[in-house]
């Protein structure tokens, strides 16, 4: 099946969409609802690119017949510029194309909850998360994305042992992703007496979060408990139990194994809705582990590993002697370190992206 033809189907499919979700008992169940909506927008954002490659061969089409058909020289001389002008365009327009009718990652629209942990390394793991959760602080302000807090555990000398928060924005996951695993940090320590290089690591998760219906919890079971909130914040965030830990037994429906689940949330000095971001991250981490099989069959495919959320994976060296930046999983290598750790890691985003579509691209023999 060609091009043309695949996008045939798809505005027979775009139609059939349209008008189911305006079918009342459609709109009554939320779940498949929220399903067909997601896939008009994704279907209207591939007839866009579609509809600009199909009219750019139906000029070439045209042009070509005046070309071959034309006595005037004159209309022959501008039917070649145009067919010089739109071979040029194709190949690009058809590349979108085919990247636009590769299936979407149902996941890539979702915000997420993101943590970071310290690894090896003591104190200066710590710091080095410290420094990564600025790097993404950073970024999230030239994307435009949104960031809360909703726990954290500082380190001895600074930085932070663990901290997860809450990102929310456009495309959130489907840019965040690439960022799963352990990262690793080579640097003399400030700690350090005698200069001497040390290696040490954190691990990233970025976790997309879990619609309501996506997930079934009793929420009969779980097992609240409220606390006193520790830190800055004035006496009411002492004084009143606005901290809220929920435990919760959960059994993997994959293996059958049964664990408890933990989560505390300190976010705002409002009990109910630290209940409410609780409920919220214990739905994400169930949505996460429920689908590590799908994540795992991913991984067993693609040799890139660029989005398989493998948190065991070293992903990416941060080398401050030669102020040197290496993604592992593409061998992409960049030499501004300073600016990388203020921000501006869209050129790796970028690079990842193109090397995750690439493969996508040989998968589906487009």
């Amino acid at each position: 099946m060609n091009i043309l033809e695949k996008i045939e189907g798809l505005e027979g499919k775009f139609q059939e969409i349209n008008l189911l979700l305006t079918d009342p008992a459609v709109i009554a169940d939320q779940a498949r609802y929220v399903r067909l909506n997601r896939e008009y927008h994704d279907l209207e954002r591939v007839l866009v690119s579609a509809g600009k490659y199909k009219q750019a061969v139906q000029q070439l089409a045209s042009a070509k017949e005046v070309f071959f058909h034309e006595s005037d020289p004159e209309m022959k001389e501008l039917a070649r510029e145009e067919i010089d002008t739109l071979e040029a365009q194709l190949p690009a327009l058809e590349e979108d194309v085919k990247l636009q009718l590769l299936p979407q990652d149902p996941e890539d629209g979702k915000n997420v909850v993101m943590e970071i942990r310290s690894g090896t390394g003591g104190d200066e793991a710590a710091l080095f998360a410290g420094d990564l959760f600025r790097m993404y602080t950073k970024y999230f302000e030239l994307k435009g994305f949104k960031y809360t807090v909703s726990s954290f555990s500082e380190g001895a000398v600074g930085g932070y042992k663990e901290i997860i928060f809450n990102v929310t924005g456009q495309n959130v996951y489907g840019t965040l992703k690439y960022e799963s695993g352990v990262h690793r940090v080579q640097r003399v320590p400030a700690t350090e007496t005698q200069g001497r290089l040390h290696t040490s690591a954190a691990t990233v998760a970025v976790l997309p979060e879990a619609d309501e219906f996506e997930v079934h919890i009793n929420e009969g079971e779980i097992k609240w408990e409220t606390f006193r909130s520790g830190g800055a914040g004035g006496q009411n965030v002492n004084k009143v139990e606005s901290g809220v830990r929920l435990r919760y037994m959960w059994k993997n429906p994959n293996t059958g194994e049964v664990q408890e689940i933990l989560i505390e949330c300190t976010e705002t000095r409002d009990q109910p809705k630290n209940k409410e971001r609780a409920l919220a991250r214990l739905r994400t981490q169930i949505y996460d582990k429920e689908h590590q099989k799908y994540i795992d069959d991913i991984a067993s495919r693609r040799k890139t590993m660029v989005s398989t959320g493998d948190r065991s994976a070293k992903i990416r060296t941060y080398n401050y002697p030669q102020g040197r930046i290496t993604d592992h999983r593409i061998g992409y290598t960049v030499y501004n370190l300073a600016a990388f750790m203020d921000g501006d890691i869209q050129g790796v985003i970028d690079a990842l992206t193109v090397a995750e579509n690439a493969e996508r691209l040989k998968e589906a023999n487009l």
